[in-house]
């Protein structure tokens, strides 16, 4: 980090802001780039994701672009200034290393919504990507832009895309670069709820609010098998042993109180 010069420094905005409702807030804010990922930026991004998984007080991240948009992707500017020489700021894929967007390689250890507005392509995409639930604005736009400039998906895009919304809508979005409105991004299960222009924080933080009063150890052990089935399961049993033995955990810990509150009365006729 002490090599970054004051221009780097003024391209680069990134905030983590833990807050007392156990909910923090991550903002990536480049109103000139259209939030487009610089390497400081990328630096700094990955940072404010670990900082988050290390914060004990926190519980929740709402990850957001500031002035109107998500994410533009990688700042391509600044890569057409490097030269051969210069050394990029990640490496090979390792033990959670950083990605050329930052967090991208990263499975977070809790619950992450993006709220997206304006833009969200190319590496951005692979940005929101990285979220538990993306709520989007009625006017914001999915997209491989990148497709255009011969640059390819290495931050998650060609992994986690086809995750969550099955090959064939994964391929139509990568091999066309095509723009992806918000209303098809919901019906492709790409977007988890559209809002209003300027209400997708609002909304995020609704959720997160309503996420934070469920008891966190069984909330945090469902989202990890639902995870590890996805990506590193080897066959059907061996994800629903994972399901049961951290289910297992949760039982002694968090189940059988949140029974007795149920018999109490708490929780019936649907109430959340």
């Amino acid at each position: 980090m002490s090599n970054m010069s004051s221009q780097d420094e003024e391209l680069s905005a990134v905030t983590y802001i833990p807050s007392s409702k156990q909910i923090a807030t991550i903002t990536i804010d480049r109103a000139a780039r259209r939030n487009a990922v610089n390497p400081v930026t990328a630096r700094n991004l990955y940072t404010a994701f670990l900082k988050f998984e290390n914060d004990a007080t926190q519980k929740i991240c709402v990850f957001h672009g500031a002035n109107g948009t998500f994410c533009a992707g990688a700042d391509l500017q600044e890569l057409a200034k490097m030269g051969s020489t210069q050394e990029p700021h990640f490496g090979p894929v390792s033990d959670r290393s950083i990605g050329p967007m930052g967090p991208s390689r990263l499975q977070i250890k809790k619950p992450v919504i993006c709220a997206v507005s304006g833009y969200a392509v190319a590496g951005g995409l692979e940005l929101s990507l990285v979220g538990d639930m993306r709520i989007v604005e009625e006017d914001a736009v999915f997209g491989v832009f990148c497709r255009r400039f011969g640059v390819p998906l290495i931050d998650g895009g060609t992994v986690r895309l086809q995750a969550i919304v099955g090959l064939g809508r994964a391929m139509d979005m990568i091999l066309t670069g095509r723009a992806v409105s918000a209303q098809e991004a919901l019906s492709m299960g790409l977007a988890n709820r559209v809002v209003p222009k300027g209400k997708a924080v609002e909304e995020a933080m609704k959720i997160a609010e309503m996420l934070v009063k469920f008891p966190q150890l069984c909330m945090n052990k469902d989202r990890e098998s639902c995870y590890f089935a996805t990506y590193q399961a080897q066959s059907l049993e061996d994800a629903l042993r994972y399901e049961f033995d951290k289910g297992q955990e949760v039982i002694i810990k968090e189940s059988i109180d949140g029974a007795r509150r149920f018999a109490g009365g708490h929780g019936r006729s649907g109430k959340l």
